[in-house]
């Protein structure tokens, strides 16, 4: 089976405020990530950093889930591209692993 692709999302238009937020928000995650590296070079556990750092992710992809659905999904919809629904639903498939 072929696998859907949204065309409108590859190259994404965003404004330098929401380009902004997501670099920042992608920032701090990142931090996490070096921050649980680092604990577990010195032998610390780090289960409650990890859950941290993942629901950080979950937030941010959950953001861009929202943001796609507003824009390419509706958009698709009002146009009648109906596979805009296989699409989304092929991207939480995904998102839901």
């Amino acid at each position: 089976e072929k696998e859907h692709t949204c065309e409108c999302c590859k190259k994404k238009e965003r404004s330098e405020k929401e380009r902004k937020d997501m670099i920042n928000r992608l920032s701090r995650i990142e931090g996490q990530i070096r921050g649980i590296r680092s604990m577990v070079e010195n032998g610390a556990t780090v289960p409650t950093q990890v859950a941290a750092a993942n629901a950080a992710l979950n937030r941010f992809n959950k953001g861009l889930l929202a943001q796609h659905i507003r824009t390419c999904v509706a958009d698709g919809i009002r146009n009648g591209e109906d596979d805009k629904v296989d699409e989304l639903v092929t991207m939480l498939q995904k998102l839901m692993k």
